[in-house]
Protein backbone atom coordinates (compact mmCIF):
# COMPACT_ATOMS: atom_id res chain seq x y z
CA UNK A 1 0.00 0.00 0.00
CA UNK A 2 2.51 2.41 1.14
CA UNK A 3 4.85 1.56 -2.19
CA UNK A 4 1.66 2.35 -4.36
CA UNK A 5 0.54 5.32 -2.85
CA UNK A 6 4.01 6.99 -3.28
CA UNK A 7 3.96 5.84 -6.91
CA UNK A 8 1.17 7.76 -7.66
CA UNK A 9 2.17 10.48 -5.36
CA UNK A 10 5.27 10.28 -7.84
CA UNK A 11 2.90 10.28 -11.16
CA UNK A 12 0.77 13.33 -9.28
CA UNK A 13 3.85 15.87 -8.64
CA UNK A 14 5.23 15.33 -11.99
CA UNK A 15 1.92 16.02 -13.41
CA UNK A 16 1.69 19.32 -11.32
CA UNK A 17 5.01 19.97 -12.28
CA UNK A 18 4.36 19.73 -16.10
CA UNK A 19 1.14 21.36 -15.48
CA UNK A 20 2.24 24.83 -14.20
CA UNK A 21 1.40 28.01 -16.00
CA UNK A 22 -0.31 25.59 -18.24
CA UNK A 23 -4.68 26.05 -18.82
CA UNK A 24 -5.21 26.40 -22.47
CA UNK A 25 -6.05 23.81 -25.21
CA UNK A 26 -2.79 24.58 -27.13
CA UNK A 27 -0.96 22.94 -24.11
CA UNK A 28 -3.72 20.10 -23.27
CA UNK A 29 -3.59 19.10 -27.16
CA UNK A 30 -0.43 20.09 -28.32
CA UNK A 31 2.00 20.60 -25.38
CA UNK A 32 3.04 23.86 -27.11
CA UNK A 33 4.58 21.98 -29.87
CA UNK A 34 8.07 22.14 -27.83
CA UNK A 35 8.32 18.39 -26.73
CA UNK A 36 11.76 16.78 -26.86
CA UNK A 37 11.74 13.88 -29.41
CA UNK A 38 14.24 11.27 -27.74
CA UNK A 39 11.85 12.26 -24.23
CA UNK A 40 9.05 10.93 -26.81
CA UNK A 41 10.87 7.82 -28.14
CA UNK A 42 11.22 6.39 -24.62
CA UNK A 43 8.16 7.03 -23.13
CA UNK A 44 6.75 5.69 -26.16
CA UNK A 45 7.97 2.22 -25.09
CA UNK A 46 5.68 1.82 -22.23
CA UNK A 47 2.55 3.60 -24.48
CA UNK A 48 3.51 0.53 -27.00
CA UNK A 49 3.54 -1.99 -24.27
CA UNK A 50 0.27 -1.89 -22.14
CA UNK A 51 0.06 -3.90 -19.04
CA UNK A 52 -1.56 -6.84 -21.19
CA UNK A 53 1.84 -7.31 -22.83
CA UNK A 54 3.72 -7.19 -19.92
CA UNK A 55 2.04 -10.23 -18.56
CA UNK A 56 1.19 -12.05 -21.82
CA UNK A 57 4.75 -11.79 -23.64
CA UNK A 58 6.72 -13.82 -21.68
CA UNK A 59 3.56 -15.89 -21.21
CA UNK A 60 3.70 -17.18 -24.89
CA UNK A 61 6.61 -18.65 -25.22
CA UNK A 62 5.71 -21.79 -24.10
CA UNK A 63 2.83 -22.00 -26.74
CA UNK A 64 4.57 -20.07 -29.95
CA UNK A 65 8.11 -20.08 -28.91
CA UNK A 66 9.88 -16.85 -29.46
CA UNK A 67 7.89 -16.44 -32.87
CA UNK A 68 6.51 -12.89 -31.38
CA UNK A 69 9.96 -11.50 -32.79
CA UNK A 70 8.91 -11.97 -36.39
CA UNK A 71 5.77 -9.40 -35.29
CA UNK A 72 8.07 -7.38 -33.95
CA UNK A 73 10.29 -6.99 -36.90
CA UNK A 74 7.08 -6.05 -38.64
CA UNK A 75 6.71 -3.12 -36.46
CA UNK A 76 10.34 -1.75 -37.43
CA UNK A 77 8.69 -1.83 -41.14
CA UNK A 78 5.23 -0.13 -40.04
CA UNK A 79 7.19 2.73 -38.05
CA UNK A 80 9.19 3.60 -41.10
CA UNK A 81 6.23 4.01 -43.49
CA UNK A 82 4.66 5.96 -40.74
CA UNK A 83 7.26 8.65 -40.82
CA UNK A 84 8.22 8.29 -44.56
CA UNK A 85 4.17 8.17 -45.57
CA UNK A 86 2.40 9.70 -42.36
CA UNK A 87 4.16 12.12 -40.50
CA UNK A 88 5.05 14.30 -43.66
CA UNK A 89 1.26 14.52 -44.05
CA UNK A 90 0.57 15.58 -40.29
CA UNK A 91 2.93 17.63 -40.20
CA UNK A 92 2.27 19.68 -43.69
CA UNK A 93 -1.62 20.15 -42.30
CA UNK A 94 -0.36 20.96 -39.16
CA UNK A 95 -3.05 18.73 -37.36
CA UNK A 96 -3.98 18.40 -34.29
CA UNK A 97 -6.40 15.34 -34.52
CA UNK A 98 -5.08 13.15 -37.42
CA UNK A 99 -8.65 12.68 -38.56
CA UNK A 100 -9.30 16.04 -39.39
CA UNK A 101 -7.46 14.86 -42.67
CA UNK A 102 -10.44 12.36 -43.37
CA UNK A 103 -12.45 16.07 -43.54
CA UNK A 104 -10.22 17.18 -46.14
CA UNK A 105 -9.87 14.23 -48.19
CA UNK A 106 -13.32 12.80 -48.02
CA UNK A 107 -15.79 15.06 -46.43
CA UNK A 108 -17.73 15.62 -42.78
CA UNK A 109 -19.12 11.82 -42.83
CA UNK A 110 -15.90 10.03 -43.07
CA UNK A 111 -14.42 12.03 -40.85
CA UNK A 112 -17.28 11.51 -38.47
CA UNK A 113 -17.03 7.76 -39.06
CA UNK A 114 -13.16 7.98 -38.86
CA UNK A 115 -13.27 9.53 -35.24
CA UNK A 116 -15.75 6.95 -33.58
CA UNK A 117 -14.51 4.06 -34.90
CA UNK A 118 -11.08 5.38 -33.10
CA UNK A 119 -12.86 6.40 -30.19
CA UNK A 120 -14.68 3.19 -29.94
CA UNK A 121 -11.36 1.36 -30.14
CA UNK A 122 -9.93 3.52 -27.26
CA UNK A 123 -12.75 3.08 -25.13
CA UNK A 124 -12.41 -0.55 -25.24
CA UNK A 125 -9.06 -0.87 -25.13
CA UNK A 126 -8.63 1.52 -22.56
CA UNK A 127 -10.96 -0.04 -20.27
CA UNK A 128 -9.51 -3.85 -20.54
CA UNK A 129 -6.03 -2.72 -19.45
CA UNK A 130 -7.51 -0.79 -17.09
CA UNK A 131 -9.59 -3.43 -15.98
CA UNK A 132 -6.47 -6.56 -15.60
CA UNK A 133 -4.63 -3.98 -13.77
CA UNK A 134 -7.82 -3.19 -11.59
CA UNK A 135 -7.88 -7.07 -10.79
CA UNK A 136 -4.09 -7.32 -9.70
CA UNK A 137 -4.37 -3.68 -7.43
CA UNK A 138 -7.83 -5.07 -5.97
CA UNK A 139 -6.41 -8.25 -4.79
CA UNK A 140 -3.28 -7.27 -3.70
CA UNK A 141 -4.37 -3.70 -2.20
CA UNK A 142 -7.72 -3.03 -1.62
CA UNK A 143 -9.41 -6.06 -0.91
CA UNK A 144 -7.44 -6.57 1.90
CA UNK A 145 -8.76 -3.42 3.18
CA UNK A 146 -11.99 -3.82 3.15
CA UNK A 147 -12.50 -1.35 0.02
CA UNK A 148 -15.02 -2.51 -2.51
CA UNK A 149 -14.40 -3.37 -5.83
CA UNK A 150 -16.23 -0.14 -7.21
CA UNK A 151 -14.64 2.41 -5.09
CA UNK A 152 -11.51 0.29 -6.33
CA UNK A 153 -11.77 1.51 -9.63
CA UNK A 154 -12.95 4.88 -9.42
CA UNK A 155 -9.83 5.65 -7.44
CA UNK A 156 -7.55 4.04 -9.84
CA UNK A 157 -9.13 5.59 -12.67
CA UNK A 158 -9.65 9.09 -11.48
CA UNK A 159 -6.06 9.22 -10.61
CA UNK A 160 -5.21 8.92 -14.14
CA UNK A 161 -8.01 11.83 -14.77
CA UNK A 162 -6.62 13.87 -11.74
CA UNK A 163 -2.66 13.86 -13.29
CA UNK A 164 -3.69 14.60 -16.68
CA UNK A 165 -6.46 17.21 -16.30
CA UNK A 166 -4.94 20.27 -16.47
CA UNK A 167 -1.94 19.96 -19.01
CA UNK A 168 -3.17 16.35 -21.15
CA UNK A 169 -0.48 15.43 -23.41
CA UNK A 170 2.27 17.32 -21.92
CA UNK A 171 1.78 16.07 -18.58
CA UNK A 172 1.96 12.50 -20.64
CA UNK A 173 5.13 12.93 -22.39
CA UNK A 174 6.93 13.43 -18.77
CA UNK A 175 4.86 10.34 -16.98
CA UNK A 176 5.05 7.95 -19.65
CA UNK A 177 9.02 8.53 -19.47
CA UNK A 178 8.94 8.25 -16.13
CA UNK A 179 6.47 5.30 -16.18
CA UNK A 180 8.94 3.56 -19.04
CA UNK A 181 11.42 3.87 -16.64
CA UNK A 182 9.84 2.08 -13.92
CA UNK A 183 8.52 -1.12 -16.37
CA UNK A 184 12.06 -1.66 -18.06
CA UNK A 185 13.94 -1.45 -14.53
CA UNK A 186 11.32 -4.24 -13.00
CA UNK A 187 12.23 -6.07 -16.27
CA UNK A 188 16.13 -5.91 -15.75
CA UNK A 189 15.75 -6.50 -12.37
CA UNK A 190 13.26 -9.52 -12.72
CA UNK A 191 16.08 -11.00 -15.37
CA UNK A 192 19.18 -10.28 -13.13
CA UNK A 193 17.68 -12.22 -10.12
CA UNK A 194 16.09 -14.95 -12.34
CA UNK A 195 19.82 -14.98 -13.72
CA UNK A 196 21.50 -15.95 -10.50
CA UNK A 197 19.29 -18.10 -9.35
CA UNK A 198 18.60 -20.22 -12.47
CA UNK A 199 23.01 -20.43 -12.40
CA UNK A 200 22.68 -19.26 -16.59
CA UNK A 201 26.52 -17.30 -15.58
CA UNK A 202 27.92 -20.87 -16.30
CA UNK A 203 27.02 -21.01 -19.77
CA UNK A 204 26.41 -17.44 -20.64
CA UNK A 205 23.11 -15.93 -21.55
CA UNK A 206 23.10 -16.44 -25.69
CA UNK A 207 24.40 -20.06 -25.35
CA UNK A 208 21.53 -20.48 -22.60
CA UNK A 209 19.07 -18.81 -25.41
CA UNK A 210 20.48 -20.77 -27.99
CA UNK A 211 19.89 -24.58 -26.37
CA UNK A 212 16.42 -23.25 -24.94
CA UNK A 213 13.66 -25.54 -26.18
CA UNK A 214 11.11 -22.85 -26.60
CA UNK A 215 13.97 -20.81 -28.72
CA UNK A 216 12.97 -20.46 -31.81
CA UNK A 217 12.25 -17.32 -33.68
CA UNK A 218 11.48 -17.91 -37.09
CA UNK A 219 8.95 -20.12 -38.99
CA UNK A 220 9.00 -21.06 -42.38
CA UNK A 221 7.16 -24.16 -43.02
CA UNK A 222 3.20 -24.54 -42.09
CA UNK A 223 1.70 -21.19 -43.59
CA UNK A 224 -1.48 -22.26 -42.37
CA UNK A 225 0.08 -21.63 -39.15
CA UNK A 226 -0.54 -19.03 -37.05
CA UNK A 227 3.19 -18.58 -36.49
CA UNK A 228 4.43 -18.64 -40.51
CA UNK A 229 7.02 -15.29 -40.53
CA UNK A 230 5.45 -14.04 -44.07
CA UNK A 231 2.13 -13.54 -41.81
CA UNK A 232 3.15 -12.51 -38.77
CA UNK A 233 5.71 -9.94 -40.11
CA UNK A 234 3.06 -8.48 -42.62
CA UNK A 235 0.89 -8.49 -39.75
CA UNK A 236 3.26 -6.52 -37.57
CA UNK A 237 3.73 -3.95 -40.27
CA UNK A 238 0.03 -3.11 -40.75
CA UNK A 239 -0.72 -3.18 -36.87
CA UNK A 240 1.79 -0.62 -36.42
CA UNK A 241 0.80 1.50 -39.33
CA UNK A 242 -3.26 1.02 -38.05
CA UNK A 243 -2.66 1.03 -34.36
CA UNK A 244 0.44 3.64 -34.25
CA UNK A 245 0.06 5.76 -37.21
CA UNK A 246 -3.75 5.99 -38.07
CA UNK A 247 -4.40 6.10 -34.15
CA UNK A 248 -4.96 9.31 -32.25
CA UNK A 249 -3.47 8.17 -29.09
CA UNK A 250 0.02 7.30 -30.67
CA UNK A 251 0.35 9.76 -33.28
CA UNK A 252 -0.62 13.22 -30.58
CA UNK A 253 2.83 12.27 -28.93
CA UNK A 254 4.88 12.49 -32.08
CA UNK A 255 2.95 16.04 -33.18
CA UNK A 256 3.79 17.60 -30.02
CA UNK A 257 7.47 17.80 -31.30
CA UNK A 258 8.36 21.06 -32.83
CA UNK A 259 9.61 19.82 -36.23
CA UNK A 260 8.98 17.04 -38.83
CA UNK A 261 12.79 16.05 -39.05
CA UNK A 262 12.58 15.86 -34.94
CA UNK A 263 9.86 13.44 -35.15
CA UNK A 264 10.97 11.55 -38.13
CA UNK A 265 14.41 10.81 -35.62
CA UNK A 266 11.93 10.12 -32.79
CA UNK A 267 10.38 7.09 -34.39
CA UNK A 268 13.63 5.80 -35.94
CA UNK A 269 15.17 5.51 -32.81
CA UNK A 270 12.33 3.95 -31.08
CA UNK A 271 11.39 1.48 -33.68
CA UNK A 272 14.92 0.14 -33.31
CA UNK A 273 14.96 -0.07 -29.32
CA UNK A 274 11.47 -1.53 -29.28
CA UNK A 275 12.90 -4.49 -30.86
CA UNK A 276 15.62 -4.42 -27.97
CA UNK A 277 13.26 -4.42 -25.33
CA UNK A 278 10.31 -7.57 -26.72
CA UNK A 279 13.44 -9.73 -27.37
CA UNK A 280 14.15 -9.10 -23.05
CA UNK A 281 10.52 -9.84 -22.52
CA UNK A 282 10.68 -13.26 -24.87
CA UNK A 283 14.10 -14.49 -23.06
CA UNK A 284 12.45 -13.47 -19.61
CA UNK A 285 9.76 -15.61 -20.84
CA UNK A 286 12.47 -18.46 -21.17
CA UNK A 287 13.59 -18.19 -17.78
CA UNK A 288 9.86 -17.64 -15.86
CA UNK A 289 9.59 -21.41 -17.59
CA UNK A 290 12.26 -22.76 -16.61
CA UNK A 291 11.92 -21.62 -12.96
CA UNK A 292 8.49 -22.85 -12.89
CA UNK A 293 9.81 -26.12 -13.60
CA UNK A 294 13.05 -26.39 -11.45
CA UNK A 295 10.00 -25.68 -8.38
CA UNK A 296 7.89 -28.52 -10.32
CA UNK A 297 4.84 -25.48 -10.30
CA UNK A 298 2.33 -25.95 -13.48
CA UNK A 299 0.22 -22.91 -14.73
CA UNK A 300 -2.86 -23.28 -16.54
CA UNK A 301 -2.24 -20.13 -18.82
CA UNK A 302 0.55 -18.32 -19.90
CA UNK A 303 -0.22 -15.19 -17.89
CA UNK A 304 0.03 -16.56 -14.60
CA UNK A 305 3.78 -17.52 -15.30
CA UNK A 306 5.10 -14.02 -14.75
CA UNK A 307 3.04 -13.76 -11.50
CA UNK A 308 3.51 -17.22 -10.50
CA UNK A 309 7.30 -16.26 -10.27
CA UNK A 310 7.31 -13.37 -8.52
CA UNK A 311 5.47 -14.28 -5.59
CA UNK A 312 7.06 -17.31 -4.85
CA UNK A 313 8.51 -17.19 -1.81
CA UNK A 314 12.29 -17.18 -2.85
CA UNK A 315 11.85 -14.51 -4.61
CA UNK A 316 12.94 -11.13 -3.03
CA UNK A 317 9.91 -8.76 -1.92
CA UNK A 318 11.70 -6.01 -4.09
CA UNK A 319 10.83 -7.97 -7.09
CA UNK A 320 7.06 -8.75 -6.15
CA UNK A 321 7.02 -4.99 -5.34
CA UNK A 322 8.88 -4.20 -9.03
CA UNK A 323 6.52 -6.59 -11.02
CA UNK A 324 3.28 -4.18 -9.37
CA UNK A 325 4.82 -0.72 -10.25
CA UNK A 326 6.15 -2.42 -13.54
CA UNK A 327 2.33 -3.79 -14.25
CA UNK A 328 0.80 -0.32 -13.41
CA UNK A 329 3.28 1.93 -15.14
CA UNK A 330 2.24 -0.22 -18.22
CA UNK A 331 -1.43 0.40 -17.86
CA UNK A 332 -1.15 3.81 -16.73
CA UNK A 333 1.28 4.66 -19.58
CA UNK A 334 -1.47 3.81 -22.03
CA UNK A 335 -4.49 4.83 -20.09
CA UNK A 336 -3.10 8.34 -19.82
CA UNK A 337 -2.76 8.81 -23.48
CA UNK A 338 -5.56 6.81 -24.02
CA UNK A 339 -7.70 9.24 -21.97
CA UNK A 340 -6.03 12.34 -23.22
CA UNK A 341 -6.25 11.42 -27.02
CA UNK A 342 -9.78 10.84 -26.90
CA UNK A 343 -10.96 14.21 -25.27
CA UNK A 344 -8.83 15.62 -27.97
CA UNK A 345 -10.64 13.48 -30.37
CA UNK A 346 -14.20 14.06 -29.61
CA UNK A 347 -12.87 17.78 -28.58
CA UNK A 348 -12.10 18.93 -32.16
CA UNK A 349 -13.90 15.96 -33.77
CA UNK A 350 -17.11 15.41 -32.58
CA UNK A 351 -17.62 18.94 -31.18
CA UNK A 352 -15.52 20.70 -33.58
CA UNK A 353 -14.42 23.69 -30.20
CA UNK A 354 -11.88 25.25 -32.31
CA UNK A 355 -14.32 27.11 -33.67
CA UNK A 356 -15.75 28.71 -30.36
CA UNK A 357 -14.78 30.84 -27.80
CA UNK A 358 -11.89 30.41 -25.89
CA UNK A 359 -13.23 29.61 -22.48
CA UNK A 360 -15.60 27.72 -23.39
CA UNK A 361 -12.95 25.62 -25.18
CA UNK A 362 -11.60 25.14 -21.82
CA UNK A 363 -14.60 24.35 -20.28
CA UNK A 364 -15.84 22.18 -22.82
CA UNK A 365 -12.45 20.25 -22.95
CA UNK A 366 -12.47 20.08 -18.70
CA UNK A 367 -16.25 18.60 -18.65
CA UNK A 368 -15.20 16.13 -21.69
CA UNK A 369 -12.89 14.81 -20.44
CA UNK A 370 -14.29 14.09 -16.99
CA UNK A 371 -17.13 12.01 -18.77
CA UNK A 372 -14.62 10.10 -20.74
CA UNK A 373 -13.02 9.08 -17.15
CA UNK A 374 -16.49 8.29 -15.65
CA UNK A 375 -17.13 6.35 -18.89
CA UNK A 376 -13.65 4.32 -18.41
CA UNK A 377 -14.96 3.18 -14.86
CA UNK A 378 -18.38 1.93 -16.54
CA UNK A 379 -16.65 0.18 -18.93
CA UNK A 380 -14.61 -1.13 -16.49
CA UNK A 381 -16.98 -1.95 -13.60
CA UNK A 382 -19.26 -3.86 -16.67
CA UNK A 383 -16.39 -6.37 -17.47
CA UNK A 384 -16.11 -7.12 -14.28
CA UNK A 385 -19.63 -8.26 -13.94
CA UNK A 386 -19.80 -9.89 -17.33
CA UNK A 387 -17.26 -12.23 -15.30
CA UNK A 388 -16.17 -13.82 -18.27
CA UNK A 389 -12.47 -13.62 -19.58
CA UNK A 390 -13.59 -15.25 -22.69
CA UNK A 391 -16.48 -13.30 -23.48
CA UNK A 392 -14.06 -9.53 -22.44
CA UNK A 393 -11.15 -10.94 -25.07
CA UNK A 394 -14.02 -11.05 -27.33
CA UNK A 395 -14.30 -7.52 -27.11
CA UNK A 396 -11.22 -6.57 -27.35
CA UNK A 397 -11.02 -8.51 -30.29
CA UNK A 398 -13.82 -6.73 -32.10
CA UNK A 399 -12.76 -3.42 -30.76
CA UNK A 400 -9.13 -4.54 -33.37
CA UNK A 401 -11.61 -4.78 -36.18
CA UNK A 402 -12.49 -0.92 -36.31
CA UNK A 403 -8.96 0.14 -37.27
CA UNK A 404 -9.84 -2.06 -40.57
CA UNK A 405 -11.34 1.05 -42.03
CA UNK A 406 -8.95 3.58 -40.95
CA UNK A 407 -6.78 1.66 -42.92
CA UNK A 408 -8.92 1.27 -45.82
CA UNK A 409 -9.41 5.18 -45.70
CA UNK A 410 -6.42 6.14 -45.82
CA UNK A 411 -4.82 4.13 -48.11
CA UNK A 412 -7.71 5.10 -50.59
CA UNK A 413 -7.12 8.60 -49.46
CA UNK A 414 -3.26 8.93 -49.86
CA UNK A 415 -2.73 6.64 -52.68
CA UNK A 416 -6.00 7.28 -55.39
CA UNK A 417 -7.15 10.62 -56.65
CA UNK A 418 -10.73 9.75 -56.79
CA UNK A 419 -13.43 11.25 -54.84
CA UNK A 420 -15.97 8.99 -53.43
CA UNK A 421 -19.68 9.67 -52.67
CA UNK A 422 -19.38 10.67 -48.96
CA UNK A 423 -22.96 9.69 -47.62
CA UNK A 424 -22.04 6.17 -48.51
CA UNK A 425 -18.34 5.99 -46.57
CA UNK A 426 -20.37 5.01 -43.13
CA UNK A 427 -21.96 1.89 -44.85
CA UNK A 428 -18.57 0.85 -45.90
CA UNK A 429 -17.20 1.15 -42.90
CA UNK A 430 -19.11 -0.54 -40.67
CA UNK A 431 -19.81 -3.48 -43.35
CA UNK A 432 -15.91 -4.29 -43.72
CA UNK A 433 -15.79 -5.33 -39.88
CA UNK A 434 -18.57 -7.09 -40.02
CA UNK A 435 -17.63 -9.08 -43.39
CA UNK A 436 -14.21 -9.73 -41.59
CA UNK A 437 -15.64 -11.02 -38.45
CA UNK A 438 -17.67 -13.44 -40.64
CA UNK A 439 -14.38 -14.61 -42.44
CA UNK A 440 -12.61 -14.87 -39.17
CA UNK A 441 -14.55 -17.73 -37.77
CA UNK A 442 -15.43 -19.16 -41.30
CA UNK A 443 -12.81 -19.47 -43.07
CA UNK A 444 -10.62 -21.80 -40.58
CA UNK A 445 -13.71 -24.28 -40.75
CA UNK A 446 -14.12 -24.45 -44.40
CA UNK A 447 -10.80 -24.19 -45.64
CA UNK A 448 -8.54 -24.85 -42.62
CA UNK A 449 -6.93 -21.38 -42.62
CA UNK A 450 -6.21 -19.74 -39.34
CA UNK A 451 -6.01 -16.17 -39.27
CA UNK A 452 -3.49 -13.77 -37.26
CA UNK A 453 -3.45 -10.47 -37.08
CA UNK A 454 -3.56 -10.39 -41.14
CA UNK A 455 -7.39 -10.01 -40.73
CA UNK A 456 -6.35 -6.39 -39.98
CA UNK A 457 -5.41 -6.49 -43.81
CA UNK A 458 -8.25 -8.08 -45.54
CA UNK A 459 -10.42 -5.38 -42.74
CA UNK A 460 -8.73 -2.94 -44.90
CA UNK A 461 -8.85 -3.90 -47.95
CA UNK A 462 -12.10 -4.75 -48.30
CA UNK A 463 -12.40 -1.14 -47.19
CA UNK A 464 -10.84 -0.13 -49.64
CA UNK A 465 -12.38 -1.88 -52.71
CA UNK A 466 -15.99 -1.04 -50.96
CA UNK A 467 -14.49 2.95 -51.08
CA UNK A 468 -13.65 2.10 -55.06
CA UNK A 469 -17.35 0.88 -55.26
CA UNK A 470 -18.41 4.44 -54.36
CA UNK A 471 -16.01 6.31 -55.66
CA UNK A 472 -17.32 8.76 -58.74
CA UNK A 473 -14.44 10.84 -60.58
CA UNK A 474 -10.69 12.04 -59.69
CA UNK A 475 -10.37 14.55 -57.49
Amino acid sequence: LATLAAYFGLISVVGYVSARGSVGNHTFFKANKSSPWYLVAFGMIGASLSGVTFISVPGWVASTQMSYIQTVLGYVLGYWVIWAVLLPLYYRMNLTSIYVYLQDRFGDKAYFTGSIFFLISRVIGASFRLYLVGEVLYVLVFEPLGIHYILSIIIVVLSVWFYTRRAGIKTVVWTDTLQTSFMLVALVVTLVVLYQWLDIQTIGIFEYVDQHRFSQMFFWNDWTSQNHFVKNFLSGAFITITMTGLDQDMMQKNLTIRTFAQAKKNMQWFSVILVFVNLLFLVLGLMLYDFLDTNGMSITKGDEAFVRVVEHNSMPYVVLYLFVIGLIAAAYSSADSALTSMTTSFCIDILNIETKDKTIQISTRKQVHFALALLLMVVIIVFKYINSDSVISQLFKVAGFTYGPLLGLYAFGIFTKHRVKDSLTPFVCILAPLISVGLYYVIPIVFGYKFSFEILIVNGLLTFLGLVLISSRKC
